[in-house]
């Protein structure tokens, strides 16, 4: 049996809208998870593996948020690819993930651009790149 592809998904967490943003981001993102999953990825979701754990200070940028942020890099050093979710560009969380995704050389497809392509598994995962 093949292994299913490690599937890091990036999107925006904090909200300017507070706690009413951060929710939407969370529902947002786990709704995408679940069409991956049902796609054949094993997905990490860091919105719903972190859910509420910081107690408000995500949104703030606070000492929590960058602990959590940190621990999300190790998770996108440990993926196969990375799909990127609607408003990824404004959040400076992705472009870090994002930077380091294209540091090592992993797939990064936009949501839902890209969605016949990963459908289809036409992607190149790092098994299969030289």
């Amino acid at each position: 049996m093949t292994r299913p592809p490690v599937l890091y998904l990036a999107g925006p967490y904090r909200s300017k809208d507070g706690i009413w943003g951060v929710r939407q981001n969370i529902a947002r993102a786990i709704e995408v998870a679940r069409e991956l999953w049902l796609m054949g990825y094993a997905v990490i979701c860091p919105h719903s593996n972190t859910a509420f754990m910081d107690g408000g200070d995500a949104w703030s940028g606070g000492d929590t948020a960058r602990v959590f942020l940190e621990g999300d890099l190790e998770l996108v050093r440990r993926s196969d690819l990375m799909v990127l979710l609607p408003g990824w560009e404004t959040s400076r969380g992705v472009a870090g993930e994002k930077a380091l995704a294209e540091e090592l050389d992993l797939p990064v497809f936009v949501w839902p651009r890209d969605r016949a392509l990963l459908e289809n598994h036409e992607i190149p995962t790092r098994e299969m790149m030289p």
